[in-house]
């Protein structure tokens, strides 16, 4: 209890830094700037208006909320080591474990509630435009915030051990391969070349596949989503997250800080 006593403190002291990250409210203008704008962009358009629109804001929402993950993410380790304040926590009872996955956890919240934030810009400039809402888009929403949770984490292992430049570029080459892998598994899988196949399906095994989150044509076109296709996403989400924080710990716990 001790423990999750001291994570949480951890996770608090974490959200309170992130919300005064100026970087984090520009991000967010532009994101909901961009969602209202679809309203524009949708009128624009000759048919299908409406989809348009909320192709708009679930675009908005995924790339904002990834941008503000990584490049906000990244520099919450390194400011405590900057600043010199991480000899002070760690000295402290308190594990290098426990303030990882504290920090972790500050910035999963940090991002949950920028992302309820562009929830309701979404739902209101969805409702004003007249433009349809059913549990297709709660599903899509639910996903993107699964699909953060696994960027955070990612961004979390690279800051253990790299610099802020180093860390952000790594996450995001990560996560745009991520939306890849599924592409480059299936053009391997037709290669003459078994050396092909065979490196495209490793890439696509070791590397998140991040399209497992992407709702957004379902959501957008009212198609079907199952909830397999809900549940399945969160269990990879929650097990893939789990294997990099413990690989993050494990190199942040041999991190020599002088």
């Amino acid at each position: 209890m001790g423990s999750i006593s001291r994570m949480a403190a951890i996770a608090t002291n974490t959200l309170r830094e992130a919300i005064r990250n100026r970087l984090l409210y520009v991000l967010l203008f532009f994101a909901v700037s961009l969602m209202c704008a679809g309203i524009f962009l949708s009128a624009l358009a000759y048919v299908e208006g409406e989809r348009v629109l909320q192709n708009v804001g679930l675009g908005a929402t995924r790339i904002f909320s990834v941008v503000i993950a990584i490049f906000v993410g990244v520099n919450l380790i390194h400011r405590d080591v900057e600043r010199r304040t991480v000899y002070t926590i760690l000295s402290k009872p308190l594990t290098r474990t426990e303030f990882l996955l504290g920090k972790f956890a500050g910035l999963v919240l940090t991002i949950w509630l920028q992302l309820t934030i562009m929830v309701v810009v979404f739902v209101a400039v969805s409702l004003l435009a007249g433009a349809p809402l059913d549990a297709g888009h709660a599903a899509a929403f639910i996903l993107i915030g699964a699909e953060l949770v696994l960027i955070v984490a990612v961004a979390t292992f690279f800051s253990a051990f790299t610099s802020p430049m180093l860390a952000s570029f790594f996450s995001a080459g990560i996560w745009g391969i991520g939306h890849l892998t599924r592409d480059l598994r299936d053009i391997g899988a037709s290669s003459q070349s078994e050396a092909v196949q065979s490196a495209t399906v490793w890439l696509h095994r070791v590397l998140p596949d991040l399209e497992s989150f992407n709702l957004t044509i379902e959501a957008v076109h009212g198609l079907p989503i199952s909830a397999a296709d809900v549940g399945l996403a969160l269990v990879y989400a929650a097990g893939y997250a789990t294997l990099v924080l413990f690989a993050a710990t494990a190199v942040f716990s041999r991190r020599d800080f002088r």
